[in-house]
């Protein structure tokens, strides 16, 4: 269940969502084994999430190579994790990072499928850009400077 949005938006979105599993060519399921590198503090010494994060920039590095080469990737985002990791015996101690679908594609949308179904906009550029602090006018202090 989706909270704060109509029925039929919620059938609209697990309708694209699962019509990517069953049609792609493949399904990848990153994870990241947070133990891996219990015993280095290398990156985690202050932060122990580092491991998370570098996953996700592995993920980031793979959908950008798989683009280049005309292979599209979807980031399926309605799977629980605990249902993930029932499914795939995924251990305790293993998180589920990204379920990916990839396979070729026919082409390449100009605007993301939840943009074009009416699901939201992209935001403005000026907005997600901030300089010297956290300020919410980035680009306009960038070029006024």
């Amino acid at each position: 269940e989706l909270p704060a949005i109509e029925a039929e938006k919620q059938a609209l979105y697990r309708k694209l969502k699962l019509e990517g599993i069953c049609e792609s060519a493949l399904n990848i399921c990153i994870t990241c084994d947070r133990q891996r590198s219990k015993g280095s503090p290398l990156g985690r010494w202050h932060n122990p999430e580092m491991d998370l994060y570098s996953t996700v920039c592995a993920v980031q590095n793979f959908w950008l190579a798989a683009r280049a080469e005309g292979v599209g990737v979807g980031w399926v985002s309605i799977i629980e994790a605990e249902a993930l990791k029932r499914l795939l015996a995924i251990p305790d101690h293993v998180t589920p990072i990204a379920y990916l679908c990839v396979g070729r594609v026919s082409e390449f949308a100009s605007k993301p499928d939840l943009e074009t179904h009416g699901w939201g906009r992209r935001l403005p550029l000026p907005e997600l850009i901030m300089s010297e602090t956290f300020s919410g006018q980035g680009e306009a202090q960038l070029k006024s400077t």
